[in-house]
């Protein structure tokens, strides 16, 4: 069950008694959390009904006991149970969770990892709970799931800007959504976020970034490679050489994996290598310009300037000079 159908459910009057909510992707965990906090209850019923928990203070017998108390003035109550992995003696909740009152709405969430599958607790969620498991969202699905978190809220996005926006803030979707947030305040009557207001509004350079020097380099474009190292010499935050590497390695090493590739449908390709389908046209570029030797040369030129980088048999060499370097050995 997805978060938008628990909370869909809620919307229609839809309740179980127990909901536990884990993994390693905080975004969805909280955005039910959030919800169940401000939106099952009013703001009336709230009052008498609603008891929040956090995990690091929580004593498992008050917990137990807040849940087996009976709603006032109302249908139902709600317990929440925040950063659940701190609470000691969290199995101690078996007992409740295996017979629970209908009336309570008792939803845990545990975060940054999941119950031991062989613990009786694990097997008890199975059978007794509505058990929502998460996990860190794949970079190659950031695209497709920001264009429609944007669709989600009745606006479009260009390509070039989705791109944009995913490249800089990388797997971290409850920025990705604040950003978005951001812009939407700011479009006015317009209905699509376009380029220029990353731009203006995300802080980042529509023209010198990590994902414009990618193309760049794709391209074999020495001369606006080197445009772009120079903006991130005068701009130190912009892009330091920690973050510009593992975009040109996965550039590269992606394209590595074409070499293998027996089929030559784009869309066969990005599920053989685990991409999204809009970048392969860019690895095509890429093995089409290097080829394969050309490209084997740049990934070991990029593992030897990352030695670099951390001061490993180099004196001092700034950055900016670094990336100049390597780029110029790459494309020649």
């Amino acid at each position: 069950m997805s978060a938008e159908k628990i909370i869909s459910d809620w919307k229609k009057k839809l309740f179980k008694p127990v909901y536990w909510l884990e993994g390693e992707e905080d975004y969805f965990i909280d955005k039910i959390v959030q919800y169940a906090e401000h939106n099952i209850l009013t703001e009336a019923e709230a009052g008498f009904n609603l008891t929040v928990f956090y995990g690091r203070d929580a004593d498992w017998t008050q917990v137990i006991n807040a849940c087996k108390r009976y709603p006032m003035f109302a249908e139902r109550q709600v317990v929440l149970l925040k950063e659940a992995q701190h609470m000691r003696e969290i199995d101690k909740l078996e007992s409740y969770i295996e017979q629970p009152l209908t009336s309570t709405v008792f939803i845990v969430a545990y975060k940054e990892k999941k119950v031991d599958g062989r613990t009786q607790l694990a097997k008890l969620l199975k059978t007794k709970a509505e058990l929502f498991t998460t996990k860190k969202m794949y970079d190659n699905q950031l695209p497709d799931w920001t264009n429609e978190l944007v669709k989600s809220k009745g606006y479009t996005i260009s390509q070039k800007g989705l791109l944009l926006l995913v490249d800089h803030i990388g797997n971290d979707l409850s920025r990705i959504d604040n950003e978005i947030e951001k812009m939407l305040v700011n479009l006015g009557s317009r209905t699509s976020i376009t380029e220029d207001d990353i731009e203006k509004y995300v802080g980042v350079s529509k023209e010198y970034n990590p994902f414009e020097l990618q193309s760049a380099m794709a391209a074999k474009d020495l001369s606006k490679a080197m445009r772009i190292i120079q903006y991130f010499e005068a701009n130190p935050k912009a892009a330091p050489i920690q973050l510009v590497l593992p975009t040109l390695y996965n550039l590269f090493s992606k394209t590595y994996m074409i070499f293998g590739q027996a089929s030559k449908d784009e869309k066969t390709i990005a599920a053989n290598i685990g991409v999204n389908a809009w970048f392969v046209k860019d690895y095509l570029l890429v093995a089409r310009n290097y080829g394969y030797n050309g490209v084997e040369k740049a990934l070991l030129l990029l593992h030897h300037y990352n030695l670099k980088s951390v001061g490993i048999n180099d004196t001092g060499t700034s950055d900016a000079s670094l990336l100049k370097e390597m780029v110029v050995k790459m494309v020649n």
